[in-house]
């Protein structure tokens, strides 16, 4: 297809953008651009301090025009070798003005192309009257972008209308924060209540127990004058001491001394009762404390330590990963990678506050996982204990002394890590579970900085797997099973993001 004639090319280097004809009085603004100076006018009147180029939409600060002589001279060259074509623009094909307009195809015609063939099914109309319908039409749209704008200056300038995004974060905060006044009213009404029933426990203990003091004082007072009595008759003849020896006998046999209970019975059992209902209360501020944490707070950002892991596991890029192998990595053996033990620890660590995250540790598999004190040792076999500075839940068992079962049915395939600093405790739950499948309290951090903490696989076992001349897969019950396997190395752990 033939490209464009030199006299169309002339045309359209000559004509104005906006109204597509020839340029009257050429006038360039600071972006490059020029249009005629009434084109530019009109654009310009409804623009308040925003003078946008109608090409390219690059804003000048203030309306600058520059007159653009050579361009204007360019034009009248123009129209002196284009009479036929009178104001407008000219077909291409036939060479005449285009003075008509296709409907579907959205394109100026010539009478001749009018008639032909290709636009005969077509709505064809006068350009004039399509320049007035889409006028008619561009002019509703700018009307209402323009009321659109003027109601939002307005708005901006008075500050009438607020933003329905800011009204609604305003008052949900205002909500929030009178629910928890809510909670806090409750927890203290709750508390006095508690403290008033443990007060009038404790006047009552007191009472009992000075009213055993009176009877013991009392009790101590007659036993007193009995044993100064019985001293007495010692200083006697004989023949008037066994004179009335039947009656020394029987004073002797009344001579006991029956202490009463500081507190009866009644009230030892009230004191038993309201130390359970203490253990159910600090539960349920536990589990509710726990539950806001879980649900408002954002889980920490735990990424593995690669200077920390065995020589054994495999870290993913990301850090969120740790995975067993058994052929041992080339990596520098310093004090702060663990050399017996397949584990490793998370980058940074927690010296305050309260902190979860989220491990998937698959179905199956040998792992442990918890926190550790910076200072726990790393080298050579590890007593993986509280008293060693590591609060650990090794596949449902807890890594104390003995060790406590906690294998649950189904398996969890996703566990939550949670560390209380101040609170000294660490737990263990299922995700998505408010009730701990392990917890220790009074964990002792010793101040000091505590790190999560991972492990992969049995240690001794790696070992030997490694020392052997060869590793082969063995048949264990029917079943083949390779070393990595038996190791429990089949299994990643991941951390959850």
């Amino acid at each position: 297809m033939a490209g464009p004639s030199p006299a169309e090319q002339l045309q359209a280097e000559a004509s104005c953008p906006v109204c597509l004809e020839l340029f009257q009085e050429p006038v360039s603004i600071p972006c490059g651009h020029s249009f005629c100076r009434g084109c530019i006018e009109r654009c310009w009147e409804s623009s308040r301090g925003s003078f946008c180029c109608p090409r390219c939409r690059n804003a000048a600060p203030e309306p600058s025009l520059r007159p653009n002589r050579e361009l204007g001279r360019v034009a009248d060259i123009a129209r002196e070798l284009l009479p036929a074509a009178g104001p407008g623009p000219v077909c291409g094909r036939h060479r005449e003005p285009l003075r008509l307009f296709c409907r579907e195809e959205r394109a100026l015609l010539c009478p001749a192309c009018g008639r032909s063939r290709l636009h005969r099914p077509h709505r064809v109309v006068p350009a004039e009257e399509a320049a007035r319908e889409f006028q008619e039409q561009i002019q509703s749209c700018l009307q209402a972008l323009k009321e659109e704008r003027e109601k939002y200056l307005e708005s901006r300038k008075s500050g009438a209308r607020r933003s329905s995004h800011l009204d609604k974060t305003r008052s949900e905060g205002q909500r929030l924060a009178r629910e928890f006044r809510e909670l806090r009213r409750f927890l203290e009404e709750q508390e006095r209540l508690l403290l008033a029933q443990l007060g009038d426990l404790d006047g009552a203990i007191g009472r009992a127990q000075d009213e055993a003091l009176a009877k013991v004082s009392e009790e101590l007072s007659q036993l007193d004058t009995l044993i100064w009595e019985m001293e007495g008759k010692f200083q006697q003849p004989p023949s008037h001491f066994l004179q009335d020896i039947q009656q020394l006998l029987d004073s002797c046999e009344k001579m006991k001394f029956h202490p009463p209970a500081e507190i009866s019975a009644e009230l030892e059992r009230s004191l038993e009762d309201f130390a359970q209902r203490n253990i159910l209360v600090r539960g349920t501020l536990r589990r509710c404390q726990d539950s806001l944490m879980f649900q408002l707070q954002e889980p920490a950002d735990v990424t593995l330590d690669p200077r920390t892991a065995h020589r054994h596991l495999q870290l993913s890029e990301d850090g969120k990963e740790a995975r067993g192998q058994l052929l041992p990595r080339d990596v520098p053996d310093h004090p702060e990678r663990f050399d017996f033990e397949p584990c490793v620890l998370a980058r940074g660590g927690f010296t305050s506050g309260r902190h979860f995250w989220e491990v998937e540790v698959g179905q199956g598999g040998v792992w442990a996982l918890g926190v550790v004190r910076e200072s726990a040792r790393r080298r050579g076999p590890l007593s993986l204990t509280p008293k060693e500075g590591v609060w650990a839940l090794e596949a449902f068992h807890s890594l104390t002394s003995p060790r406590a079962n906690l294998r649950l049915q189904p398996p969890p395939r996703r566990l939550r890590v949670s560390l209380d600093y101040e609170g000294r405790r660490v737990a263990f739950f299922s995700a998505g579970d408010d009730v701990p499948i392990l917890e220790y309290t009074r964990a002792a951090f010793n101040g000091e900085r505590v790190l999560p903490w991972f492990k992969i696989g049995i240690g001794a076992r790696l070992l030997e797997v490694t020392r052997s001349p060869r590793c082969q897969e063995r048949a264990v019950a029917g079943q083949v099973v390779s070393p990595l396997d038996w190791v429990g190395f089949g299994f990643s752990l991941r951390i959850c993001p």
